[in-house]
């Protein structure tokens, strides 16, 4: 059959008709990867699974994927579109004209198979758990929904390092939190390049993160991800992780390399995750052997400046792990309060702060805390973490609109204000925070404080410097 040339446009409610354009492609065809299927424990099978987000504009960014992706390359592919509630979706039926693989519309509990296109019904948000994609009617159908975000997250977590996402062109904020988990897992990211967009603020936040790992033309990501999913698929042939594949020699000379450019020691982090991250960047850029790697290093600075930010794992979000400010509020405040002067100044440290949403969701419990005692004291937080550029956006105090799921609508009406698809932490909860670039390692601590909330840094540590950090943490309190 042949594939039509013309591309349906998304404001248009006729069908298409005609037949499928035949394009040539010099990409090689992959091998179907051997199918395992879940097992009682829950463990998924083991090919790649692609979620593909767009909103405005996104009709035709599929459309031009799909013609140029070839229908044997072992992924499962799931489109997440933004769609009018109100009618039934014709995705599905347009899509199956500009692909060869099997297009259906997802139904509750449908199991996902590699070389099939699954496109999200309306009206419907999804998640993906154990290999099977799950549908709920959405809470407010015509509320600000994130329906990309919410499958993106829940692909990082089942999935994990076989998670790949794709961002095409929409309006809005939605996949940037998706995205960020996909990264901190060791997926991979691709964005549609925004001078192609039909709609370039959905690409341009994701970009903002600065995690995204290929920013390109529709046309071009096709072959970049059939060189991923190919290594990918050589790596499962081969032993579990064993760190004598890129010997600890190799691993000397890049962590040295990293501390002579960037001034930072990763000595003392762990080994496995040195590896893993190292072993992502290689394929990235395709590179088979860490000899070849250490020589790109050399001969590519800002490579250095990208394995830096890969080891840091970037990833933070508002009130993570919602159990542990119910602890806080609950448990912990009563004491930290208990007995103090109307004019006590409470202090927190938050060392490995990120981009600053776990400093600022504190500020927030305790502010609401204050309130219910009818009280009022100072606080003082102090954000800090070795990454620049995490430390300049958690001072900006601005994030995508799609926070919205992870602080409720009450939260943001009153510490939140809207600006250009963004909210600003508004002033009186930014004044009681202070951010610096700061290195927990070895920059002398901040002391006299009355808590700390380290959550997601010492887990990247040896055994060694943990117990090194923890007398330490515990001088720094009052």
């Amino acid at each position: 059959m042949k594939r039509q040339k013309k591309s349906t446009r998304s404001d248009q409610k006729k069908e298409p008709s005609g037949k499928k354009p035949k394009i040539k492609t010099s990409l090689p065809a992959l091998p179907a990867p051997e199918e395992k299927k879940s097992d009682e424990r829950g463990e998924n099978t083991r090919f790649p699974i692609v979620g593909i987000g767009a909103s405005a504009g996104g009709l035709q960014a599929f459309e031009r994927f799909f013609i140029h992706m070839p229908s044997n390359s072992g992924a499962a592919y799931i489109v997440i579109q933004h769609l009018d509630p109100t009618h039934s979706s014709i995705m599905a039926d347009i899509l199956k004209r500009f692909t060869d693989m099997t297009v259906v519309e997802v139904e509750d509990r449908m199991h996902v198979e590699p070389n099939h296109v699954y496109v999200i019904p309306s009206n419907k948000d999804m998640i993906i758990q154990n290999g099977m994609l799950k549908l709920t009617v959405p809470a407010e159908p015509h509320g600000l929904r994130m329906p990309i975000d919410l499958f993106l997250r829940s692909l990082a977590e089942d999935c994990r390092e076989r998670a790949i996402c794709i961002i095409f062109s929409g309006s809005g904020t939605d996949g940037t939190l998706g995205l960020k988990a996909i990264n901190e897992v060791g997926g991979v990211s691709l964005v549609q390049d925004p001078s192609t967009a039909e709609y370039s603020n959905m690409p341009q936040s994701a970009i903002k993160t600065g995690i995204v790992d290929y920013i390109l033309p529709i046309e071009k990501m096709p072959k970049q991800l059939l060189t991923y999913i190919r290594h990918f698929n050589s790596k499962k042939t081969k032993k579990p992780l064993q760190l004598s594949v890129i010997s600890p020699s190799a691993i000397q000379k890049i962590l040295f390399l990293l501390k002579t450019k960037t001034g930072n020691d990763f000595f003392p982090y762990k080994k496995n995750t040195i590896y893993r991250r190292i072993e992502r960047r290689m394929y990235l850029h395709n590179i088979e052997d860490v000899t070849d790697y250490i020589r790109y290093l050399q001969e590519h600075s800002e490579e250095i400046q990208l394995l830096f930010k890969e080891l840091l794992i970037v990833v933070t979000s508002f009130f993570r792990d919602p159990e542990a400010f119910e602890v806080l509020k609950k448990k912990i405040l009563p004491k930290i309060f208990e007995g103090k002067p109307e004019n006590y100044t409470i202090r927190i440290w938050v060392p490995g702060c990120a981009t600053g949403e776990e400093v600022y969701s504190i500020a927030i419990v305790f502010r609401e805390y204050m309130e219910e005692l009818d009280r009022q004291y100072k606080i003082q937080l102090f954000g800090t973490d070795i990454n620049e550029d995490a430390i300049h956006t958690a001072r900006s105090g601005s994030y995508p609109s799609n926070i919205a799921l992870d602080v409720n609508s009450k939260r943001l009406r009153k510490f939140f204000v809207t600006e250009n698809n963004h909210y600003q932490i508004k002033k009186e909860i930014r004044e009681n925070v202070v951010f610096a670039v700061h290195n927990t390692i070895k920059d002398p601590p901040f002391t006299r404080m009355d808590m700390i909330s380290c959550r997601n840094l010492l887990i990247y540590f040896d055994s060694e410097l943990q117990d090194k950090l923890i007398p330490l943490f515990q001088y720094s309190l009052k």
